[in-house]
């Protein structure tokens, strides 16, 4: 019987911080070395067939952490962009961003819409960065784009489906997610993908995000192949 693969798995990197002190470094330390994670997740994802894979790269909630952590995320999400993306193009594959950008700064920006078009003729995976992202926002800016339709006329509020909210999202053109993954061992949403997430399989394995290189994701793919998908029916 051929192997159950998910067109798309989306992942909660959880464990940087808690890497970083177990192993004595700055918090920092943790997220360089969870860059290393997503290169091998990236090649993974090729290997395994996925189509799509979402990973949670900056939640909303995130402003919140020390300046000092912040900026050097950002630091090295330049950083990173820059020398990952030619080998993403050579590998075929796109990157999209869902979220907010009009809080970054404009280098940030400059840097989304450089990856964004240098990879847009990717066809072997689409790679989706959650970026200043938060699910209740989204959802919350759904709402207004579809007041907004029915003030103008365009539609009637008993008229409006799920399908009208979910072409109001960031991931409008994205299949919903198969598979969910938290790092970590932590077992909540964190405000990810929720309406999105309605009939994903969850996996929340133990390893710290730094630590979930393409043998655990692998292994992730063997828990999702045995899963029996039932979307509620049954």
């Amino acid at each position: 019987m051929e192997k159950k693969i998910p067109t798309h798995v989306a992942i909660i990197m959880d464990g940087n911080g808690r890497w970083a002190t177990q192993q004595g470094k700055e918090r920092y330390e943790g997220h360089i070395e969870g860059v290393v994670s997503v290169r091998a997740c990236i090649k993974a994802a090729r290997r395994n067939g996925v189509r799509y894979l979402t990973l949670y790269a900056f939640s909303t909630e995130n402003w919140g952490r020390p300046q000092e952590e912040v900026e050097a995320l950002m630091q090295l999400f330049c950083r990173s962009v820059t020398n990952e993306t030619p080998e993403l193009v050579k590998e075929g594959v796109r990157v999209r961003f869902i979220g907010r950008r009009d809080r970054f700064s404009e280098e940030v920006r400059e840097r989304l819409l450089h990856i964004e078009q240098s990879t847009a003729e990717g066809d072997k995976l689409t790679l989706v960065l959650a970026f200043d992202y938060s699910s209740r926002d989204e959802i919350m800016r759904a709402a207004r784009q579809l007041a907004e339709r029915v003030a103008k006329g365009e539609l009637q509020s008993g008229d409006i489906t799920e399908q009208h909210i979910s072409e109001s999202l960031y991931t409008a053109d994205i299949p919903d997610p198969d598979f969910i993954i938290r790092t970590s061992g932590e077992c909540r949403l964190s405000n990810f993908l929720l309406w999105q997430a309605s009939y994903a399989e969850m996996y929340f394995p133990q390893t710290l995000w730094p630590d979930f290189r393409e043998e655990e994701f692998d292994k992730a793919m063997e828990v999702y192949a045995e899963r029996d998908r039932r979307y509620g029916v049954l």
